[in-house]
């Protein structure tokens, strides 16, 4: 009876630790549907309705293009608000950052042309000369305006991965200067792009470099083995 109680009592400890780790746990660890991308974001930071976020990135469901789109994708968002909502993925209107990561399957006609401007513009028009930007600008309904580049590399993490990373300004009608920070990867075996974006208004991104800049590193993608 001795022994049992004391196993019991160490199991009970055991399970304390575990449970007060976990309680006390400062970010959520977040991984792609394909067991190869991940990344973390503050614990505090709650996760988007899937179904609001479907319909912010693919458009109207009952659409065939938009349900192709989302049978070869995965999504997840996190938003910095209390209240998360997927309104918030490209312009929110207050100084809290939203992050929003995309795992997608090319098709073969999307891999035999696929290029470092490909990763670029996997969210957003990045890499087009002025004249095309001046045109999109242009066009009815298009809510972004003064694009601004603050940075664009280069990424080769190794094992055949390749990605680039960029940063931008644009201004979002109805509301501040938003910066959005993207990373983009090509898996190895060149059939999965997966992006990681941080999206938080001028302001909030310089004053929360630190933080973001860890989420932003937080981000990678592994060779799938074989």
């Amino acid at each position: 009876m001795g022994s049992r109680l004391v196993t019991t009592a160490t199991a009970i400890a055991v399970l304390a630790a575990v449970l007060a780790g976990c309680a006390g746990a400062e970010f959520t660890y977040v991984m792609g549907s394909d067991g190869q991308s991940y990344f973390k974001v503050p614990a505090s930071w709650r996760k988007v309705d899937q179904k609001a976020l479907d319909r912010e990135v693919f458009g109207d469901l009952s659409s065939a293009t938009a349900q192709a789109r989302k049978q070869l994708s995965w999504t997840v968002g996190y938003d910095g608000f209390r209240e998360p909502s997927a309104d918030h993925l490209l312009g929110g209107k207050g100084d809290e950052p939203f992050v929003f990561a995309m795992v997608s399957t090319l098709t073969e006609t999307q891999r035999d042309a696929v290029s470092l401007d490909t990763l670029r513009n996997t969210v957003l028009p990045v890499a087009v000369d002025d004249e095309t930007r001046e045109k999109l600008e242009d066009t009815s309904g298009y809510p972004y305006k003064g694009f601004e580049l603050l940075k664009d590399e280069v990424l080769q993490p190794g094992d055949g991965v390749r990605g680039v990373h960029v940063v931008y300004n644009l201004k979002v009608l109805g509301g501040p200067v938003q910066t959005f920070d993207q990373t983009t990867y090509l898996a190895a075996d060149g059939t999965r792009v997966s992006v990681l974006l941080i999206r938080c208004s001028a302001t909030c991104y310089r004053a929360r470099a630190g933080e973001l800049d860890r989420i932003a590193q937080s981000f990678k993608v592994k060779r799938v083995p074989g």
